[in-house]
């Protein structure tokens, strides 16, 4: 039976169509991560699309819980959807590092949670955090008993909008960009400051 990595390379391989880069990220005392770098043609140009596959190898728990079940429990996959404009040297390391952190913190990877690294996503980045939220993919359905694999769309925010998403929430901040015409998937774009 393949694993749930092997699943999830192929389910990532027939969405997109193409042969990914692949870069795999080791942390201490955790099995690797890796980042595979999918070409898209979006319907502005170009696009790249960045996913991790490791993540969903365990079900998720919180720390406190003394017994969780090896098993069941959510299960997740990231995904970076940018515009191909720039080279974006060192996201692939950001994102395995919040793949990584369910096995490394506990951390429960949900829509909405905001994770934030404190240092740029990527060399000359301004955002140093990733809200997350549901991404178009499917979730990918694993043999019984345990949970799909649902896969989280990572969109890379500044530290100004960090903040704000902890005061009002991640709605509100989304409720930003929107008025203010935000392209999320640019990377060469600039922070809101929502009043």
């Amino acid at each position: 039976m393949p694993s749930t990595p092997e699943l999830v390379t192929a389910e990532l391989g027939r969405a997109f169509s193409s042969t990914p880069q692949r870069a795999s990220v080791t942390f201490l005392g955790v099995e690797p991560i890796d980042v595979l770098r999918f070409p898209v043609d979006g319907p502005d140009g170009p696009e790249v699309v960045f996913a991790t596959v490791g993540c969903a190898r365990h079900p998720m728990h919180d720390p406190s819980d003394p017994a969780p079940d090896p098993v069941r429990g959510p299960r997740a996959e990231l995904v970076v959807r940018m515009r191909a404009v720039m080279p974006a040297p060192g996201l692939h390391r950001s994102l395995a590092t919040v793949a990584a952190a369910p096995a490394v913190e506990g951390l429960v990877l949900a829509p909405d949670s905001l994770i934030d690294l404190g240092e740029p996503l990527w060399t000359g980045a301004i955002c140093s955090a990733f809200l997350l939220e549901p991404d178009e993919l499917a979730d990918l359905e694993l043999p019984e008993p345990s949970d799909p694999v649902q896969f989280l769309r990572a969109v890379p925010i500044t530290a100004n909008e960090a903040a704000w998403v902890r005061l009002k929430g991640a709605d509100a901040l989304r409720e930003a960009w929107a008025e203010g015409d935000v392209d999320i998937t640019d990377p060469r774009r600039g922070g809101v400051t929502p009043s």
